[in-house]
């Protein structure tokens, strides 16, 4: 098995709806930030990526045909380069929109102090160091941030070959993912999951 899928996109950009639509198109698990949660053997390879020594990606992804989301998306020239016949997938939504909802969910969680337990500080210092390498070390201050964003996806825009990137948006559905994988549309619902306020919910800040 080998990734068919680079996530580009930053969290916050529908990368868990991505995720769930590309386990029923591809029939097999999708890499996102919920796999690290369950999978807290990973987080020294992602720990290791982020003081800037590659893991074995073919290793790493070896059960997985996608990966968006943070971690992955961090990494996603790597894995462009490591996965050449893989599309790339830009996710997007408007900066202040972007905003509005990383502010309110991730950034949010992230500004709380670290609970004691040793998985989760090392899961936190991971995506710190993650972060502050490959995103802005102003992460939470919302100027830098929305710039460290834009950034980001110019720089995507600017590096992919025009017929390998696959730019989508929440609302996109089905057609544009299925086209790039010369896939037939599903007849079901694309699905929507993890707004904000539900991510919110979902970990007690509402």
């Amino acid at each position: 098995m080998t990734l068919r899928v680079v996530g580009a996109g930053l969290g916050r950009t529908g990368t868990h709806s991505l995720k769930l639509a590309f386990e029923q198109l591809l029939e097999a698990p999708c890499y996102h930030m919920m796999e690290v949660f369950g999978h807290p053997e990973d987080i020294e390879h992602w720990q290791s990526a982020a003081d800037g020594v590659m893991p074995d990606w073919h290793r790493l992804f070896a059960n997985y045909r996608a990966a968006v989301d943070w971690p992955a998306s961090a990494y996603w020239s790597e894995l462009a380069d490591a996965f050449p016949d893989a599309i790339v997938v830009l996710s997007t939504r408007p900066t202040d929109d972007w905003w509005r909802s990383a502010d309110r969910t991730i950034w949010e969680v992230s500004r709380r102090p670290v609970p004691p337990d040793p998985v989760i500080q090392a899961h936190m210092r991971m995506v710190t160091c993650m972060l502050e390498e490959r995103f802005t070390s102003q992460w939470s201050d919302e100027v830098p941030s929305k710039a460290a964003y834009e950034r980001h996806n110019e720089r995507v825009r600017a590096s992919v070959a025009p017929e390998r990137l696959v730019e989508w948006q929440p609302g996109d559905g089905w057609a544009r993912l299925c086209g790039a994988l010369d896939l037939p549309v599903p007849d079901t619902a694309f699905p929507h999951v993890n707004t904000a306020d539900e991510f919110r919910t979902m970990l007690g800040l509402a």
